[in-house]
């Protein structure tokens, strides 16, 4: 991936701006099952993905995730999780729209993003995320956080992205590009 002066200032400027908006998820404190914030930091990244490519968009998920580990208090975990699954979420949604940028493919390219980043999530927190959070549980407690909580969150989350993302992007690509 070519990085020009353009995108270096695309990433810096979307990176602050999701960091600050992931900032200010915490500061307003909405959390479900006590650990997933509610909050809108990952709609820059997608919108950039969309944007620029979807690996401008996984870079932006990056810095922010880095940028967050200075006021952590998940042992780095959440900024983990955070980076792996809204990760594959820009993946997929990018990936798809680039080869095909019309109103109806952003939606499904959107959408596929969605579903790619709900199963990813599954395995992410099956496998790594929890084992780390929670060494000592039995894989059927993690198993029944992961399909009663965190999927439907991560589902609804991802949904309230789409719905946003296809609301501004077109507004935004102009000032952007």
């Amino acid at each position: 991936m070519k990085l020009g002066t353009k995108k270096v200032v695309v990433v810096g400027i979307f990176s602050a701006i999701a960091f600050m908006l992931q900032m200010l998820g915490s500061i307003i404190g909405l959390k479900v099952g006590g650990f997933l914030e509610i909050e809108f930091s990952d709609l820059p990244a997608l919108i950039i993905s969309m944007a620029y490519g979807p690996l401008v968009g996984v870079l932006i998920e990056l810095v922010k995730n880095l940028l967050h580990c200075a006021v952590t208090t998940t042992g780095f975990v959440g900024e983990f999780a955070n980076f792996a699954v809204n990760g594959i979420f820009c993946f997929v949604a990018g990936s798809i729209y680039k080869r095909h940028k019309t109103f109806k493919t952003a939606i499904i390219s959107l959408l596929l993003g969605v579903l790619a980043m709900v199963v990813g999530g599954i395995f992410t927190n099956l496998f790594v995320m929890l084992p780390l959070y929670m060494p000592q549980a039995e894989f059927s407690a993690k198993l029944s956080l992961v399909l009663g909580l965190i999927v439907p969150f991560n589902a609804v989350r991802g949904l309230v992205l789409v719905l946003i993302t296809s609301l501004l992007y077109k507004r935004i690509s102009r000032v952007i590009k």
